[in-house]
């Protein structure tokens, strides 16, 4: 399934098209913008081999697919990063929702088969749900990048989780429904590219049949939307308003702006002090698991050292046995001699 692609600046969309928006989160690094370029069939984001990564803020590209749907593509610049500041992420946040408008269809988690699923990722997906509820996790599919490495291995994604996969991850993709997938973003393999494209858009539809079609929207979406349509009406009615000179029709859709732009900071401020208490929860949490074990291992530890003293008395004893034995020996060899 290849998909066809779209001009950035063609807005125009037929009433019948079905149109469904899929967010790209994950840590920088993992692919996130190569996965957006193979569901896209074209770079349209920028992409390198980057540990810092190079996705500065969200980006919304659009992509045609082969049954005439749409596909609506956010990339984001690694939200839910504990290394980012609330503030950058809290703005992000505001203009993905914004972006996605009606709803998001399906959240794309994207990992790594290149490294080891870290503490840091599974407290990013926490934090996501922290931030959006629970719900969300029946909206989540796991993207794997790193195919190419499990080709060369000969292994599958099935052989590769079934190989020492930690206990979060096994979680995880239990918490999503276990909708994985699996993509290689090097491969110039037309029928591999048509293949995994066609399993990621097989498990966003099972993503929308479990939530009866309906995309996911909370109170934020809804605020924006309202703002947003409301600025789009009060702005058609300063146009159609006659007998009023260009400028003062240019300073009532002034005001109009200032005054959307004012809600949409009243929206970020809300966005980035709800995910202060997010990321406090979760620092808090994950100090009280340190916390925790530090404590098993010292009591390991101290167990261990007991351990290994009871076993050196024990060796101890057993030398001064086989001492007092031996010489109970020889002095029962010494006084059968003196009788013989």
């Amino acid at each position: 399934m290849g998909g066809s692609t779209i001009d950035e600046d063609w807005e125009f969309t037929s009433p019948s098209s079905e149109v469904r928006t899929v967010v790209l989160v994950g840590r920088t690094g993992n692919g996130k913008s190569a996965t957006g370029n193979s569901i896209l069939g074209r770079k349209s984001f920028k992409s390198m081999t980057n540990s810092a990564g190079v996705t500065s803020t969200c980006e919304l590209q659009r992509t045609f697919l082969e049954d005439g749907s749409i596909l609506n593509v956010i990339d984001t610049p690694g939200l839910f990063d504990f290394s980012a500041e609330p503030e950058f992420i809290g703005k992000e946040i505001v203009k993905c929702i914004n972006m996605a408008k009606d709803g998001i269809h399906a959240v794309l988690v994207v990992l790594s088969v290149r490294s080891r699923f870290s503490r840091e990722e599974e407290a990013a997906i926490e934090s996501l749900r922290k931030f959006f509820g629970s719900k969300i996790s029946d909206y989540m599919i796991i993207v794997f990048t790193g195919g190419d490495d499990l080709e060369d291995n000969d292994e599958t994604l099935d052989d590769y989780l079934g190989r020492d996969c930690p206990e979060p991850l096994k979680e995880t993709l239990a918490m999503c429904g276990n909708r994985r997938v699996l993509f290689d973003n090097k491969t110039k393999d037309k029928s591999k590219k048509s293949e995994q494209l066609r399993q990621l858009i097989s498990l966003v539809s099972a993503v929308v049949d479990k939530n009866d079609g309906k995309p996911y929207t909370d109170e934020i979406f809804i605020e924006l939307k309202k703002g947003s349509a409301k600025l789009h009406d009060q702005t058609a009615e300063v146009n159609s308003l006659k007998g009023y000179s260009e400028q003062e029709i240019s300073l009532w859709k002034e005001q109009l702006n200032n005054a959307h732009e004012e809600q949409l900071k009243r929206i970020t401020e809300m966005v980035e002090s709800k995910l202060r208490e997010t990321t406090h929860r979760l620092e808090l949490q994950l100090a009280e698991e340190q916390a925790a074990r530090l404590k098993a291992e010292a009591t390991a530890q101290a167990a261990q050292i007991k351990s290994n003293e009871e076993i050196t008395k024990l060796r101890e004893n057993l030398e001064r046995a086989q001492k007092e034995t031996e010489e109970l020996r020889k002095q029962a060899e010494s006084g059968r001699c003196s009788i013989l």
